[in-house]
């Protein structure tokens, strides 16, 4: 409560701390001294309410009676429901309160009731100053109903305390009802706002209610899947379990069975084994050519050492065999290729054939010239670039080659004839087998 609400009481304080230290009787308005136990004298007898001055009761019934409570109250007294309006029910009990009458006993009583613990607050004050100073502590918290009656009925509650006390009140009332009007604006923002929050929140309910329907239909069909899932791993356990057993009943209706499968270890060993013997033989093939190959050098350079020169004619041709040799065949026309194959094949080699790049890829001839134990070129029927590329690869890694200008069968056939007499024939060591 602000403090300009409890001057009146600090006035009335001060003339009443200028009077108790002389003792006078005599109040702020010059009237006699008062009877012992009405006007502040030294009895402890309290106050009633139609004891109490007249401009009192209005106050005091506006504020320390609910409406409701007078309303009973006069009902009670009357014996009969009253027809009046609330102002009409006050302004009955204010005059009522005036004199000692079946409602203002029953005012009397109500309000010894309702502020028994303010009446015994007050009981602790001594004198008018201690009054005056418990007033202004409860008009200054806000708390004046209660205060209000017990310090009006006091009996250390002088006339011009009183008169001051309804000066305070009167004033707290109007700053009340602003307080109240203030209330009011304040209400009716927060009502707006609570309203405003209020749709928000429907909106958000109902976007809650959405999303949650949406969750429940999403995890019930995760839920049918789930199920489906463990309906479809028992089955799967459960074939599993029939298809144990009947394997099991299956072993055991097999005679021999472990013997058997140990026979088909021991024959995958033996196979792998074969391919092992198979590659170490291909090994020693491919040994027994290179050493052969090394033989017929040295054989071919001896005769070269010979005295008298080249050996004869007739002693150096012997029939050609190529003992599973590879035979390349670079260039050539394509309807021959089936007669240079019918032609190696006869004497025991392989046959193999690139073109020269016309159709065969060029990049893959290195690796065709490396694989080959004789190359032989067809110098009539092939690109520049592979003849050179023959030429070149056989010059380095020393491979044989024979060269032939012409396509037919026949001139092959020679060339490879004259391979078994390099010296009678005059051949290159380029050319030799």
């Amino acid at each position: 409560m602000p403090v300009a609400h409890v001057n009146n009481a600090l006035e009335a304080m001060k003339i009443i701390a200028l009077s108790e230290p002389s003792r006078v009787a005599e109040s702020v308005y010059g009237a006699p001294p008062a009877a012992s136990g009405t006007e502040g004298g030294t009895g402890s007898r309290r106050r009633r309410l139609w004891e109490l001055d007249s401009h009192c009761h209005c106050p005091l019934i506006g504020v320390c009676l609910p409406m409701d409570v007078l309303r009973r109250l006069l009902n009670k007294s009357l014996g009969a429901n009253a027809l009046a309006n609330d102002y009409e029910i006050h302004a009955g009990a204010v005059s009522e309160a005036a004199r000692r009458s079946k409602l203002a006993e029953l005012m009397q009583a109500d309000l010894e009731a309702r502020y028994a613990r303010e009446i015994q607050a007050f009981r602790a004050a001594k004198n008018s100053l201690a009054v005056a100073d418990l007033w202004v502590r409860y008009l200054r918290a806000g708390d004046v109903a209660g205060a209000f009656w017990a310090a009006l009925t006091h009996p250390r509650c002088e006339a011009s305390l009183r008169d001051a006390m309804c000066k305070d009140l009167h004033m707290f009332q109007h700053q009340a009802g602003a307080g109240v009007r203030l209330e009011i604006a304040r209400f009716n923002a927060l009502a707006e706002e609570n309203a405003v929050l209020g749709r928000e929140l429907g909106k958000v309910q109902e976007r809650i209610t959405r999303v949650m329907a949406q969750k429940h239909a999403e995890l019930e069909r995760l839920q049918a899947t789930l199920v489906q899932a463990r309906a479809e791993a028992i089955r799967k356990d459960s074939r599993l379990a029939f298809m144990a057993e009947d394997l099991e009943n299956l072993r055991q209706s097999i005679p021999d069975l472990q013997e058997k499968e140990d026979l088909k270890v021991r024959l995958e060993r033996m196979i792998q084994r074969q391919e092992a013997l198979e590659a170490q033989n291909a090994d020693l093939r491919r040994r027994l050519q290179a050493a052969e190959r090394v033989a017929q050098e040295s054989s071919w350079t001896a005769r070269q050492e010979l005295p008298g020169g080249n050996p004869s004619p007739a002693r150096a041709v012997v029939p050609v065999r190529l003992h599973q040799k590879m035979v390349l065949c670079v260039g050539g026309r394509s309807g021959n290729i089936a007669n240079y194959r019918e032609v190696v094949e006869r004497v025991g080699g392989r046959f193999a054939h690139h073109d020269g790049g016309v159709e065969d890829n060029a990049s893959v001839l290195d690796a065709s010239l490396a694989a080959a134990d004789l190359v032989i070129c067809q110098t009539g029927c092939i690109s520049h670039n592979a003849y050179w590329r023959v030429k070149d690869f056989c010059k380095r890694t020393g491979k044989q080659c024979v060269y032939v200008e012409n396509s037919s069968t026949s001139t092959l056939e020679r060339k490879l004839q004259a391979l078994s007499t390099p010296v009678a024939r005059g051949v290159s060591p380029e050319e030799s087998l």
